[in-house]
């Protein structure tokens, strides 16, 4: 598949940034998709501006990072505002866009839901429904 992907890491937990691109990346590669671009952002709030900024430029997307719940109401802002900028980046532009963004209770379901070694798998899960998309598209 000849398609260019952008990979969009938020890195603000590192373990889990990194559990998530290392297995997207693997899921990149088994398919045979050589032409891809990783760039880390400090939060999931800035992913959807490194996309929107670079739409253009790629057939694909994927998201990848993890908000935590804290004790104020700043998880459901950033988590709800960054999934409503990604809906509609994907709908406007009509391009996939594979959202890997872990919204957890605690740091442990994080953990757990990154893990590459794990079942939860969610970076793989997110490059897997882009390569899906477009292959229908």
């Amino acid at each position: 598949m000849k398609k260019k992907i952008l990979i969009v890491c938020a890195d603000y937990y590192k373990d889990i940034a990194s559990d998530l691109c290392t297995d997207s990346l693997k899921i990149l590669k088994k398919n045979k998709i050589n032409s891809f671009k990783v760039i880390k952002v400090p939060g999931v709030f800035e992913i959807p501006v490194f996309i929107s900024k670079n739409i253009k430029k790629f057939n694909a997307f994927i998201a990848l990072g993890c908000v935590v719940k804290g004790e104020t109401p700043h998880f459901d802002f950033i988590s709800k505002a960054t999934t409503n900028a990604l809906i509609n980046l994907t709908i406007t532009y009509k391009k996939p866009i594979g959202n890997g963004i872990l919204t957890c209770l605690n740091y442990k379901q994080a953990k757990l839901r990154s893990d590459t070694k794990g079942k939860k798998r969610k970076g793989a899960e997110a490059a897997n429904a882009v390569i899906s998309v477009l292959k229908k598209l």
